[in-house]
């Protein structure tokens, strides 16, 4: 990519304006996470233009997408090859864009067992506060090295700069996968979980809601069919359990819906980060727990604090995932060196703060 592509000199020529006017931009992509992080506002820089998959190598499990690229566009191009990106990131809607869900940061079911999505970014070209184009990392592994940015843009929500193409690492198509279901209260699920976190079982993902844990596995046939005949349970259909994992990944299922109802009533989502290990939350509200007890999301309208405070007691932290208000803050208070990194790194990459103003913290 260069400054030679007109969709590219584009974005140069409108964040050169914005300096000289100093004026806040508000980067758009496929516009289908306005609701994560602090409230979105500014001048809208629409990213779309810069789309097409750049290069694709499936025998070195490498792609490059430019950000403006459909996140259904990539995928439906990888399964024609029988790849896939196996972090499962949440397509809440159909113009998401690769962009949006690099810097969005967020992973789907898969998880726990495959990595976070900044594992699988190898390298990424961005446009800074002066409209400079940067390139970061590779294309392969062993181009990784030393403070690598291209990770760094996982999860930032825009504030550093623009993102422009990112390289990232597939993996092929999993040749079996079977789906698992048991009945049992929280207590034992967790503790189911942590058992089987510590056998050689090929466990991809798993979900507990309303009395019901949700194991699947996938990997060589064998493998898969040898745990499901230890572990017993319920299979679950294949098509069915699809339409599960892919309404859990996209937050289209009951759980999500009712949510979203609750959060337009006042209520608010909360995505909590703990050990695996950490007990039932004892908070008033409706629970979802997933990455093997590391995710739990909850629904609920206690205050703020005393869900922050639950989090921590646990060694963990909370995060405002989805609410009409979000005057409390929407991620976890960071300590003083991390607040000095974020703001040094803000300074560095975006000295005028033009991009995405709030969206992270309120003073980046």
């Amino acid at each position: 990519m260069t400054t030679q592509d007109p969709a590219l000199q584009h974005l140069i020529d409108r964040i050169a304006d914005a300096r000289s006017r100093l004026a806040a931009l508000r980067i758009v992509g496929g516009d289908t996470k306005a609701w994560y992080g602090g409230m979105p506002h500014g001048e809208a820089l629409d990213t779309r233009g810069l789309a097409g998959i750049s290069s694709y190598e499936p025998t070195e499990l490498v792609v490059t997408a430019r950000a403006g690229t459909q996140l259904t566009e990539l995928e439906a191009v990888l399964a024609e090859k029988g790849q896939y990106l196996p972090f499962e990131p949440p397509r809440f809607a159909a113009p998401g864009t690769v962009g949006g869900m690099v810097a969005s940061g967020l992973s789907g079911p898969a998880r726990a067992s495959v990595g976070a999505l900044r594992d699988f970014v190898l390298g990424a070209t961005m446009l800074n506060g002066r409209g400079q184009l940067l390139s970061f990392g590779g294309q392969v592994m062993k181009n990784v090295a030393g403070y690598d940015v291209s990770r760094l843009l996982a999860g930032s929500l825009g504030v550093l700069g623009v993102i422009c193409e990112v390289s990232l690492k597939v993996l092929p198509m999993p040749l079996a996968t079977a789906t698992l279901r048991f009945e049992m209260d929280q207590s034992h699920a967790l503790a189911s979980l942590n058992a089987l976190a510590g056998k050689p079982l090929p466990m991809n993902a798993s979900a507990w809601w309303d009395g019901m844990l949700v194991i699947r596995f996938s990997g060589a046939q064998a493998a898969v069919e040898a745990a499901c005949r230890r572990l017993g349970g319920q299979r679950i259909d294949d098509e069915m359990a699809s339409a599960f994992w892919q309404g859990l990944r996209d937050q289209h299922d009951p759980f999500f819906i009712r949510a979203r109802q609750s959060v337009q009533s006042g209520g608010a989502l909360w995505r909590l980060s703990l050990p695996p290990t950490a007990p039932p939350l004892d908070l008033e509200g409706e629970q979802l727990i997933e990455w093997g007890g590391a995710q739990r999301w909850l629904v609920t309208g206690t205050p703020a604090a005393a869900v922050r405070a639950a989090a921590e007691q646990r060694k963990g932290h909370a995060t405002l995932f989805m609410a009409t208000d979000k005057s409390m803050g929407v991620f976890a208070a960071l300590s003083s060196p991390l607040q000095h990194i974020h703001r040094e790194l803000k300074r560095a990459f975006d000295p005028d703060g033009l991009f995405n103003p709030g969206r992270l913290y309120p003073d980046l």
